[in-house]
Parts: structure tokens; C-alpha cells; sequence
């Protein structure tokens, strides 16, 4: 079984949005004409932050006219079919955790936040 390595998420999207500026597409704009006014998760909710503006990009550089987006396993939950070879895009997740250390000569307790980012692919709706 062949690795890949771990894309550097962060930098795909600041890539893609420098690029669609550059282009003179502002991809802060809704790139597609539907109901909605962001892209949409399975179920209906709309995706925020950044993950509004990197999908919207995304929709519009590869010409989907739908606004829904799935994982590889809500698609197959729904009993759609992702089809072979089709390339996924990502919708990120930013949270906070808080982390407690106990210094092991004083015994003090501190609490440390720690940041962290998780990601998943994201296929689009568009038949």
C-alpha cells in the first residue's frame, strides 16, 4: 500500500484563493445561482468560515452547480455513489482543547490551549 503524504490543507486553500483572485474571480462572491446562500453540508446546514470561501472556489473552478457537499461516508449513507477516480476537496475544522500539566517538582497545575485544525474530503452534490 503506497503513503501519500499529508497535504499541507492550510496552504491548498491560501493557494487556490490567491490564484482565483489573481484570475480576477473574487471568491468571496457566490459563484453559482440557487436558493442557498453557501454551500450546504448533507443535511441541509451551512458550512462557515473559511470553509464558505474555499468551496465556493472550488464549485466554481471545477463548474458544480450544486451546493450541497459530503464525506466518502454520508454519500453512502444517503445511497449515493461517489464515482471512481473522483477527486475530493477539503472542508476544515478548527477547535481548542484545554490541557491541564502538573509540574512534577512543584506539583502546580497549569492549563495550556492548545489549537488544533482536522480536516475531511468533501465531494460535491453536482450530478
Amino acid at each position: 500500500m503506497t503513503r501519500h503524504p499529508k497535504p499541507d490543507v492550510a496552504q491548498v486553500i491560501t493557494d487556490l484563493i490567491l490564484e482565483k483572485i489573481a484570475a480576477g474571480t473574487a471568491p468571496w462572491l457566490k459563484p453559482w445561482s440557487a436558493t442557498t446562500t453557501r454551500p450546504l453540508r448533507h443535511n441541509g446546514l451551512s458550512y462557515t468560515g473559511i470553509n464558505t470561501f474555499f468551496l465556493w472556489a472550488v464549485a466554481e473552478s471545477r463548474g458544480f452547480t450544486s451546493p450541497y457537499w459530503m464525506t466518502f461516508r454520508q454519500a453512502a449513507e444517503l445511497g449515493a455513489h461517489v464515482r471512481k477516480g473522483e477527486r475530493g476537496s477539503f472542508s476544515v475544522f478548527y477547535a481548542s482543547a484545554r490541557k491541564t500539566d502538573t509540574d512534577r517538582l512543584t506539583g502546580e497545575a497549569t492549563e495550556k490551549t492548545i489549537r488544533f485544525m482536522k480536516w475531511n474530503h468533501v465531494f460535491n452534490g453536482a450530478p
